[in-house]
């Protein structure tokens, strides 16, 4: 983490000050990213000359990034919250969730995301994903710690396809400042622009407190695992390439006219001679003992995924008919783990959100408290419908209805399920009012409505407490049925007592309300 003075004069001194520090981290930054595609410390490892040298990599690093970011990010954020539509429409056309998945894989390799926000030519706010071996933001040393500026060194292909420094862009929370580059350092400015963001438009997303990656802790772990390999391969060539070793014996050839090299003879024959018994022929091998070779893969092995907290899927505890409970169980480290980043996580999103809604309300077609909007992970995971179908069943009318449906793994937009939702109730309570006569019907939504609050004030009022759906139902049946005589006064209070879960004077109280 980057500090300075919140007042700092920011020129290109101070800019260059703060990409030196940058550069003490780089070296570490880039061997993560070796180790994601495989370019381990294995590769560079020399052997004697004749020796065997095999080379083999183990892509755990990727692996657990993989594992860790998919099961932070694999189900889109939910935001959950009045008036999202536009906010939404925004989300929807900048293709957040891919750049949700690019930040999280950066997180968990690197130790850090990092988004840039910017508005496109049709003065629409857009999101990309940039790498942090190349961006980097710089806080206030303050106990608040907000964001002073960020650094971006935008970069390109060279000639010779090495990779060089094209140009050095510097956000302030409201200016985009572009310098010319000079041995990776801030040269010369070439322009200044403001970018109508509220704050600055580049966006860190932290793994940890730390900024460490997801394998970065067992990174020798991995490199014990591919020398053991490694070395069992050579082991295994070099037994098969084992010296014959003959004591006692001169010559082999018995045919004065024979040519043919004792080698020769020996490979094309397969048989030989002893002259006398003090002669011997055997292989110079080394012994192999696979067994404790293999124990003590299985140990580093199992370090791995101990300390990476990403378990191993192959292994047979996560049988496919274990309960939704078992396997949370067996996830519990990997759960804990994902936590931590997603508390991070969400503090990144919430900056988003913060630049997206202030450039939107600037446009006039937003106004909405970014701080008040719900933002709701769900893990991605094999999931029990059946179990989630009795769950929200069960919460209905004890939680809010947003929060639940939230938690149905198809439901991609809350706001607008929820929408779907109650235009549905509403056409019901109509149409089954309608049916029994006990008010009046049509095309007038106002007057259903006004039917349907009547009796659910009444229950309010009586119960204390807000009924779901299905008791609202209930309750404009039995209310329409007695009206039109269908039910007498002890059956309709039996039928709401039951139905609603209240007492026989309560239920005759709210048959009363109804029905004034």
């Amino acid at each position: 983490m980057i500090t300075r003075d919140k007042d700092i004069v920011l020129d290109r001194d101070s800019i260059n000050d703060c990409i030196k520090q940058f550069e003490i981290d780089k070296t570490r930054l880039a061997s993560l990213y070796d180790y994601y595609i495989g370019d381990s410390d294995i590769v560079d490892r020399e052997r004697t000359t004749g020796l065997p040298n095999n080379i083999l990599m183990h892509p755990y690093p990727a692996y657990i990034a993989t594992m860790t970011s998919g099961y932070l990010i694999g189900d889109p954020v939910q935001y959950v919250g009045d008036n999202l539509d536009a906010l939404q429409d925004a989300y929807d056309r900048a293709d957040v969730q891919s750049v949700d998945a690019e930040i999280a894989l950066s997180q968990a390799i690197y130790g850090r995301g990092v988004e840039l926000v910017y508005a496109d030519s049709q003065a629409r706010p857009r999101t990309a994903s940039v790498s942090p071996q190349n961006a980097f933001v710089v806080y206030a040393d303050d106990v608040e710690g907000l964001p002073i500026f960020g650094v971006y060194r935008l970069t390109s292909l060279d000639s010779n396809g090495a990779t060089a420094y094209k140009s050095i862009y510097v956000y302030t929370p409201s200016e985009i400042i572009e310098y010319s580059v000079e041995d990776g350092y801030a040269n010369a400015e070439i322009n200044r622009v403001q970018h109508n963001f509220d704050y600055v438009p580049l966006v860190e997303y932290w793994n940890n407190s730390y900024q460490t990656g997801d394998f970065e802790g067992v990174v020798s772990l991995i490199d014990a695992y591919d020398v053991l390999q490694s070395d069992r391969v050579n082991d295994k060539e070099q037994f098969a390439d084992a010296l014959l070793v003959i004591t006692g014996v001169t010559g082999f050839a018995s045919d004065p006219d024979d040519t043919r090299s004792a080698a020769q003879r020996l490979k094309e024959e397969g048989t030989m001679s002893l002259p006398d018994v003090g002669a011997k022929a055997e292989y110079l091998i080394k012994q192999l003992n696979e067994a404790d070779t293999d124990i003590l893969r299985v140990s580093i092995k199992q370090d791995i995924h101990k300390f990476s907290h990403v378990p191993d899927l192959s292994d047979e505890n996560f049988a496919g008919n274990s309960s939704g409970v078992a396997m949370k169980y067996k996830l519990l480290g990997l759960e804990q783990l994902t936590k931590i980043k997603e508390r991070w996580f969400r503090e990144g999103l919430r900056w988003r959100l913060r630049l997206f809604t202030g450039f939107l309300s600037l446009k006039g077609s937003l106004s909405i408290d970014p701080d008040a909007v719900q933002m709701q992970f769900r893990r991605s995971l094999p999931v029990n419908d059946l179990e989630i179908a009795q769950m929200v069943q069960m919460l209905s009318g004890l939680v809010p209805a947003k929060t639940l449906l939230s938690q149905v793994p198809f439901i991609e937009n809350v706001n607008e399920a929820f929408d779907e939702l109650a235009a549905e109730k509403k056409e019901g309570i109509a149409a089954q009012a309608a049916a029994f006569g006990a008010f009046p019907a049509g095309n007038d939504d106002a007057v259903n409505a006004i039917a349907t609050d009547r009796a659910v004030e009444s229950a309010e009022e009586v119960t204390g407490k807000t009924l779901n759906g299905a008791q609202t139902q209930s309750l404009l049946s039995v209310v329409s049925q007695y009206a039109s005589k269908a039910l007498t006064l002890g059956q309709a209070i039996n039928i709401i007592a039951i139905s609603i879960g209240v007492t026989k004077e309560e239920a005759q109280k709210l048959l009363e309300g109804a029905m004034e």
